[in-house]
């Protein structure tokens, strides 16, 4: 049965997300018709007013660029946690419609790092149990007759582990907010990896907008208060070799 790993992809994005955030935001403080404002910002880089923009708090104009990733190789788990943002929109592979495993191979599954971390003979005792509950959903299917209905009550028997797919979409202003929570060292490890995946792809695409984007410890104090994981430096060092990657 395939152990699979966590891949993010952009999938799409608001062309030139810069100079449309840079046309909102002037539109509120001049007198410029639409044509000339759109002038202005494409003949000019839009870096140091961006900048301005979120220093002064006006985040509204940043909501009308939109950013679209793929995601696979995750658990249900993960599809648990990333829901709960709200302004978001969410395509997900369907357990009803799509049939998982049926053959040698087994469904696709997630292999959680602690249990990596135990070595090779609890690799292999969660591997048999991961068997066990396909060959389990595999017979429900059966026994409801298989098609659609039988998998909307056979997936009863699978883990959370059951690897999925997801295409989710965010404003850039949600996808910052949604990158200060997950990218925080205390997020669910497997949310945590995927945003930094996102950050880096949101800054590829976009380096005035995600700049200062990430985990609420790269702008100033730990927001955790006691609960704060002490790797304030360890994390910044982390941003910082992102960018420099670019």
């Amino acid at each position: 049965m395939p152990e699979v790993h966590p891949n993010v992809t952009l999938i799409r994005y608001t062309p030139a997300p810069e100079e449309l955030v840079a046309l909102a935001g002037k539109l509120c403080y001049s007198p410029a018709t639409l044509e000339d404002l759109a002038e202005g910002v494409a003949e000019q880089d839009q870096t140091k007013y961006l900048t301005k923009l979120t220093d002064m708090g006006h985040l509204s104009p940043i909501e009308h660029a939109s950013f679209t990733f793929g995601i696979e190789g995750v658990s249900r788990t993960l599809l648990a946690q990333i829901t709960r943002h709200r302004i978001a929109s969410f395509s997900v592979q369907s357990q009803r419609y799509v049939a998982l495993g049926g053959d040698d191979a087994g469904f696709d599954y997630i292999v959680p790092p602690t249990i990596a971390a135990l070595g090779e003979d609890a690799v292999n005792e969660y591997h048999r149990q991961m068997e066990t509950m396909d060959k389990w959903y595999q017979e429900w299917r059966v026994k409801l007759g298989g098609g659609r209905s039988s998998n909307e009550d056979a997936r009863f028997v699978l883990p959370n582990a059951a690897a999925t797919r997801i295409v989710m979409t965010m404003n850039a202003r949600e996808l910052i907010h949604f990158l200060s929570l997950r990218c925080c060292n205390r997020a669910q490890w497997e949310i945590r990896e995927i945003a930094w995946r996102m950050l880096e792809l949101a800054y590829e695409a976009a380096p005035s907008l995600f700049g200062k984007a990430g985990p609420a410890c790269l702008m100033g104090k730990c927001p955790e208060g006691k609960m704060t994981c002490g790797r304030m430096a360890e994390v910044r060092a982390r941003h910082d070799a992102m960018k420099e990657r670019r």
